[in-house]
């Protein structure tokens, strides 16, 4: 059956609409109708190559949707029921997966390697970018992938929580443990930038700092929970240092992936501080610090892949804070994008303004 679908014929080619046949859900696998799949800063990662993964390939992988088919074996969901994409899962026997760090699976890209579809127009094989495929009407995915969607939160928003919510929430939450009280910075008020800016607020931070290259994005950062925004600059460590006693943020979280926010983020924090690191970025993206720095600040620097996140736990969690209003995912939705304005997404967020948009068929 032929749908509708994003391909990236080739890194660092524009996408294009164009039709791909699905094959039927074999065993262990999952057809799904997305309603919703959000334009996240990763799928330009592996356009241009920062992330290399087989091409081409149906990009897209934060989405939520209808299961349409399931496959023989396959008993945790069922036509009809809403579901969440999970984009890594994990495969529960690896040495990562053993101790109960599910998000450094090293099986969990596995699927990407694997045929998807094929292009109805020539049958061109097409990979599934990570692993799920969201860019399209519709996609055939693994069992593994699909997590039952929360009650109480529309698919059209429930995509978030694929990606950016759990990425930013965790970010906060797992790997910096923001403490009642601490202050934060959060740099970057991208998709998961907001999450993460919502979850230092909901983790009990006195002080939010947002920092952004854009002025116009203060009043989203504030609607999120910032109580403080500052447009990025070459004074930007010294201006939060000020902000805070002249100490610095006891955390700070870097949802951009260029060397100098990392730097700045790690300047920003105060002595014995502590730096989570979630953006992407190049190989060429060099950080340096002297001995002498790192021996005096007694900080910490930290990488964080996918929030430190188990999505089957944590995706309960992040519904309960929606339901309870205190967690927005309407601050992280902006606009609403037909199917045939996906290119135009992708080249708003080439651009620097996009991967906050939904992008919805």
């Amino acid at each position: 059956m032929a749908v509708r679908a994003a391909v990236l014929p080739a890194v660092g080619a524009p996408l294009e609409i164009t039709g791909i046949d699905l094959p039927g859900p074999g065993p262990g696998r999952v057809r799904v109708r997305l309603a919703a799949a959000g334009v996240c800063h990763s799928d330009l990662s592996l356009s241009d190559g920062t992330m290399r993964l087989p091409v081409p390939a149906v990009l897209g992988h934060e989405g939520a949707g209808t299961v349409v088919a399931v496959g023989e074996g396959v008993t945790h969901v069922a036509p009809g029921d809403g579901v969440v994409l999970n984009w890594a899962p994990s495969c529960g026997t690896c040495p990562a997966c053993a101790r109960g760090e599910v998000w450094l699976c090293a099986g969990a890209l596995a699927g990407a390697a694997e045929v998807h579809a094929h292009r109805a127009d020539d049958g061109t094989d097409l990979y599934p970018g990570l692993n799920v495929a969201a860019f399209a009407e519709e996609t055939v995915v693994s069992a593994s992938c699909v997590l039952p969607a929360p009650g109480g939160v529309p698919l059209t928003d429930a995509a978030l929580l694929g990606c950016a919510v759990l990425t930013g929430y965790g970010a906060v939450h797992h790997s910096a443990r923001v403490r009642p009280g601490e202050t934060v910075a959060v740099f970057g008020v991208g998709g998961v930038g907001l999450a993460a800016l919502q979850s230092a607020r909901i983790a009990g931070a006195s002080t939010i700092v947002a920092v952004d290259v854009s002025p116009e994005k203060e009043e989203l950062a504030r609607s999120a929970g910032a109580t403080d925004y500052l447009v990025a600059s070459d004074t930007t460590a010294r201006r939060i240092r000020a902000l805070t006693g002249k100490e610095g943020v006891d955390v700070a979280v870097e949802c951009v992936g260029r060397a100098t926010t990392i730097r700045t983020a790690w300047e920003s924090t105060r002595r014995g501080g502590r730096t989570t690191v979630v953006g992407i970025g190049g190989k060429d993206q060099q950080v340096t610090f002297n001995a002498l720095e790192i021996f005096h600040w007694g900080r910490t620097l930290s990488g964080c892949v996918y929030g430190n996140s188990d999505p089957a736990r944590d995706l309960p969690v992040l519904a309960e804070h929606i339901r309870t209003g205190r967690l927005d995912l309407g601050t992280l939705v902006t606009e609403h994008i037909a199917l045939d304005g996906i290119p135009a997404a992708f080249d708003n967020m080439l651009a620097g303004k996009g991967g906050r948009a939904l992008v919805v068929f």
